[in-house]
């Protein structure tokens, strides 16, 4: 799992992204802190360490601005030991607060129960890099833009998520529609492929779906 540092503090930094790889997670330093949010959202990563007193911006800003667009997990961390700080965090949506200095082993522990509920939210909600699915709607929206998707569209997208990086075969897609009460056949699946593919770019995912010929899909 991916987690991204962003610390101003050039030692601290470093130090955070060899405990994240000794501990069997791949930590990515954010060094330009224009554009924060942006930044996060490209990135695609599991988790956000977010310090609250960065160049230019305040953490709690970022927090607000990152809320509006992504569901993406945030442990604040600050050396300010307030408990007004840690209460204004929470209620920004941040999924946890550390204190510096902060023991190693603590944040790890804090770092794999976020991921925890993390996960368990993300199993509901279905989302994708930012993108969420709303079933009682049946609409993938993303910064406020809903895009209508049929129900086939919508099982079939749901079913990639659950194997986002793996290639899934024809005949699993054709097969967990079945089991959804929906008849597929395989030149309808082709047709619902490609209208996915076209409202995936509405909501800015251009080529995440690729076509692995002769062996299915993959979900980038």
């Amino acid at each position: 799992m991916k987690i991204l540092i962003i610390e101003d503090d050039i030692a601290l930094r470093c130090e955070l992204k060899k405990l994240l790889d000794g501990a069997g997670y791949t930590g990515i330093i954010l060094e330009n802190f224009e554009n924060v949010v942006e930044n996060i959202l490209e990135q695609d990563v599991d988790l956000v360490l977010l310090d609250i007193m960065i160049p230019n911006i305040q953490g709690e800003y970022v927090l607000k601005s990152l809320r509006q667009k992504s569901n993406v997990p945030v442990i604040m961390v600050t050396s300010k030991d307030s408990e007004m700080d840690e209460v204004m965090c929470m209620s920004l949506g941040a999924d946890d607060y550390i204190t510096k200095p902060y023991h190693p082993t603590i944040l790890l522990l804090r770092i794999e129960a976020v991921l925890k509920r993390a996960h368990k939210n993300q199993e509901i909600k279905n989302t994708y890099k930012g993108r969420e699915l709303i079933f009682d709607k049946s609409v993938i929206s993303y910064q406020g833009k809903e895009v209508l998707l049929s129900k086939n569209e919508l099982q079939i997208f749901s079913f990639l998520i659950k194997h986002v990086g793996k290639i899934v075969k024809r005949e699993e897609l054709m097969d967990y529609l079945w089991d959804t009460d929906t008849f597929i056949d395989d030149n309808t699946l082709t047709v619902n492929m490609t209208r996915l593919k076209k409202k995936l770019e509405e909501v800015g995912l251009q080529d995440a779906i690729e076509t692995r010929r002769g062996q299915g899909y993959i979900l980038k």
